[in-house]
């Protein structure tokens, strides 16, 4: 696993196998994840190392965190939103 800028993780994995519309991907601690395939490059072919990138999006956390709060306060009846 690489950290290339705060915030975002790059981690390399063998594309296993595919199944169906399904990707199996391996990585180097031996556990296995399983993506849609539609998420691979096109190219990418079993047995070649893709690298999935992981970053949060801290924007799209609060807004969902606002709309929560929103649903919240009106189910319980309080019209005050922070």
């Amino acid at each position: 696993m690489k950290n290339t800028e705060k915030g975002i993780t790059h981690l390399e994995a063998t594309l296993d196998r595919i199944e169906e519309d399904k990707a199996v991907l391996q990585i180097k601690d031996g556990g296995d994840f399983v993506i849609d395939k539609k998420y691979l490059p096109k190219e990418a072919k079993e047995g070649e190392i893709v690298v999935v990138t992981f970053a949060t999006n801290q924007a799209e956390t609060d807004r969902r965190e606002k709309k929560a709060r929103e649903i919240l306060n009106e189910i319980l009846g309080n019209s005050t939103t922070k």
